[in-house]
């Protein structure tokens, strides 16, 4: 019997709470009733998202009222409702919505929330004056049927600058900058992304030892270059929590970076950070106080590498782009070249560059990705043969 009334409560309890949904309105049908947030409502109608909030994901929005919005600037406010701005609204807007249902008392332990829009906004829940960004919470948990509201009193702006962009009006990447443009990167890290940039500051390069930077920056040394700075690139936007999670981070150059927290701070292989999570439109920028110097690839690692550009190149150069196919393998063999390998002798080295000399020499594009391929095979079966590289039943036999 009492399990029966248990059931019947449930059922009782399931009904009222979905007769109560059912009654509530929508993110943007509450925004409406209210009366004030219409210049929130015209933005979101101007950035065509109000079928995403009317919908049935969940989500947090921390809504802006009129009177917050008169803080900004009106002109600016006016360009970005039309419609040659309307990414840059729509960019704007998701910085406000948090995926999910997070009620104030949810929040109370969060120090960021990721956005819809890709960065993390800042939550400090614990004060007198819940805060989320430079913005302070006037009302707390208006509950709607798709999610639940949150009223600020100001405007949130993302990072809106590329990763470049932020680098220079920061003034201290000056090194930094000079070295993407000479590795022709700027293009790249002003993309879509998003990426993560490790950034070391003016000082960290003038730390290294003298000559080095110079030398980098010369034009023969430009794959040295790209490969040194690929070390400092992460795919994704990376936050210092998710790093430290993580423990370690894979780098555009296909090799990885080791994180941990000390009680310093966060350290990326030797180098400190000393400001973390700086959001930009393409990604996240933590600065370091040291250039990050990538080791000599291991054998294991270069074969993988080898394997992995055969995978890639040959169904290009299957679908009649030969130049395509030759680029792929050249840009492996130059970036072994500058990173060399760890315990090859000078024959194994000479292959690489006599492979990459005689591809330069051939102007018939599928007969350097042919020449290209065979160095790379030769370059293969002889990292097979030494003996670090071999599996381990092997190299115990052998011995």
């Amino acid at each position: 019997m009492k399990r029966l009334f248990f059931a019947i409560a449930l059922t009782l309890t399931a009904l009222l709470a979905g007769q109560a949904n059912a009654q509530q309105k929508t993110i943007v049908e509450t925004a409406v009733a209210a009366g004030s947030f219409e210049t929130l409502v015209a933005a979101v109608k101007a950035a065509g998202l109000v079928d995403t909030l009317n919908g049935h994901t969940e989500f947090t929005v921390f809504a802006p009222t009129d009177a917050a919005f008169e803080h900004v600037d009106h002109e600016t406010l006016q360009a970005l409702l039309q419609p040659e701005n309307k990414d840059q609204l729509t960019s704007i807007l998701t910085y406000h919505v948090v995926p999910g249902r997070v009620n104030a008392r949810d929040a109370y332990s969060l120090n960021s929330a990721p956005t819809v829009n890709g960065q993390q906004l800042p939550l400090n829940f614990r004060g007198e004056a819940l805060q989320v960004g430079e913005a302070t919470i006037t009302t707390t948990d208006i509950q709607c049927s798709n999610g639940v509201i949150h009223v600020i009193d100001a405007v949130l702006m993302p990072g809106q600058d590329s990763i470049p962009a932020v680098a220079k009006s920061a003034g201290q990447f000056n090194t930094l900058l000079a070295a993407v443009g000479a590795a022709d990167l700027g293009e790249v890290l002003s993309g879509p992304g998003p990426f993560t940039v490790f950034a070391p500051t003016d000082q960290a390069f003038a730390n290294l030892p003298e000559g080095t930077v110079e030398n980098l920056l010369k034009p023969e040394n430009k794959q040295q270059l790209i490969d040194l700075l690929k070390y400092h690139v992460v795919s994704g936007r990376v936050y210092d929590n998710d790093a430290v999670k993580a423990r370690r981070a894979s780098t555009l150059l296909g090799r990885g970076v080791d994180i941990e927290l000390d009680a310093g701070g966060l350290m990326v292989n030797d180098a400190r950070v000393v400001a973390k999570n700086i959001d930009a439109s393409n990604g996240v920028v933590h600065v370091i106080d040291s250039v990050l110097i990538p080791s000599a690839m291991n054998g294991r690692h270069v074969m993988t590498l080898l394997e992995e550009t055969i995978a890639r190149g040959a169904p290009v150069f299957n679908a009649g782009q030969h130049d395509r196919c030759a680029e792929m393998y050249m840009e492996a063999l130059d970036s072994i070249m500058a990173s060399g390998i760890e315990h090859a002798d000078d024959h194994t080295m000479k292959l690489v560059s006599d492979t990459l000399d005689r591809a330069r020499r051939t102007h018939s594009m599928p007969d350097r990705a042919w020449a290209l391929r065979d160095g790379i095979r030769n370059l293969y079966v002889r990292l097979q043969d030494m003996p670090e590289n071999m599996p381990a039943q092997i190299r115990t036999s052998r011995q």
